[in-house]
């Protein structure tokens, strides 16, 4: 079959609190982040916030260690996941590719080219497929194509979800088990699982199916684990003066507590590898909402990271998309069919996570709106768990 290369895809995470500002900055330079009708304010505003917002950020990472833990995981699944192709019988290179911090996506595609890799299996490391995750990185690596013709040479094939598969569900299943069995009283337990939110926009107008995803992923993974234990879903990380995925999980909490409910197992539903989502928002904020508002016995299911059951699928997940027909970029961000998979290319102003549209509702008043947020220091920036 010739040289075959996996690419992972993540978001990236600053490795020290230096980098957290210049990490910013790539974040909010990109316009999937936040559109402006004049592409010439794009980086200037990137500035600005990057420079306000940096010593807030910065905190929220010295609480954690000082950088993100991201990209020492995601290598550490590459060199996992490359050890399972091996023991299955395929030499397969492993790269990893990361939106806004080294090692960058354009910096794995040159390591590919360098390579000579001939077929590449394409697998972002969010096991539910959203615009503004797995949708912003096939968007990036579609125009990357388009502009370096010699990549044409390169057979490729895309994984765009893959929540449903056995493995994961199994290693979700074990994880959550292991945990509940710490407990004094398992059965009492409440299991919560945390996702991170998209703007209702995202499924209504584009056409989004992460909230179904989700939403099915829960109840599969309920399924497999195969325990009578109550559950709910909510949704984290909402930003910005749109509506969100509801419900949302600092309103859950609270409610969860006023029904008398003392024991919460939170279960992060949509990260397989811990970072400051995880470490912080949840760890942190969450723990601490949760005990002021009255649940004591508070538990935390860890990400995947590199678990074995969860990476040998990944590596059965490879080997599949190799021996099937392949999926392009087209299939995907821009599917033949009415639900569109992408907001519109057309320049719009917007605040989102790596998309979000407002179709010029709020026009002028919302990006005022947002510098004054800026400005003072209080408001919603606090894009993915970032800020």
């Amino acid at each position: 079959m010739g040289r075959i290369g996996v690419l992972l895809l993540n978001l990236g995470g600053p490795d020290t609190i230096e980098d957290v500002r210049h990490f910013l900055f790539n974040l909010f330079s990109d316009p999937e982040i936040i559109r402006l009708p004049f592409p010439w304010m794009q980086k200037p505003l990137a500035w600005l916030i990057s420079t306000l917002r940096a010593k807030k950020s910065q905190a929220n990472y010295k609480h954690i260690g000082g950088g993100s833990p991201l990209r020492r995981i995601t290598e550490e699944q590459a060199v996992a996941l490359e050890t399972q192709l091996k023991e299955k019988g395929r030499e397969v290179k492993v790269y990893v590719g990361m939106r806004y911090w080294h090692p960058f996506t354009e910096e794995a595609i040159a390591k590919i080219k360098q390579d000579r890799i001939e077929k590449l299996v394409i697998l972002p490391l969010y096991p539910q497929f959203s615009i503004s995750t797995s949708g912003s990185s096939f968007r990036l690596l579609e125009r990357i194509w388009e502009q370096d013709i010699s990549l044409h040479q390169i057979e490729y094939t895309l994984i765009p979800s893959w929540y449903h598969r056995a493995g994961y569900l199994q290693a979700m299943a074990q994880l959550i088990a292991q945990e509940l069995d710490k407990c004094p009283h398992p059965d009492r337990v409440h299991i919560f699982f945390s996702a991170h939110g998209v703007p209702v926009s995202y499924v209504e107008e584009a056409g989004d199916p992460y909230q179904r995803e989700i939403e099915d992923c829960t109840s599969k993974i309920m399924q497999t684990l195969n325990r009578q234990n109550n559950h709910t879903l909510a949704y984290q990380s909402r930003v910005g003066p749109v509506e969100w995925l509801k419900p949302y999980t600092e309103d859950s909490i609270p409610e969860l507590a006023a029904q008398g409910i003392n024991e919460l197992l939170v279960v992060p539903i949509s990260f397989v590898s811990e970072h400051i989502e995880t470490l912080q928002e949840i760890d942190m904020e969450y723990r601490e909402l949760a005990e002021n508002s009255g649940i004591h016995n508070f538990y935390r299911v860890p990400a995947l990271n590199t678990h074995p059951v969860f990476i040998g699928d990944l590596a059965d997940s490879v080997i599949e998309a190799l021996e099937a027909p392949n999926i392009k970029f087209a299939e995907v961000i821009h599917p033949p069919k009415k639900a569109k998979m992408y907001p519109q290319e057309r320049w719009e102003w917007g605040l989102t996570t790596a998309a979000e549209v407002w179709n010029g509702r709020l026009a002028m008043i919302g990006f005022i709106g947002l510098l004054v947020e800026l400005m003072t220091g209080h408001g919603p920036l606090h894009f993915i768990g970032l800020l």
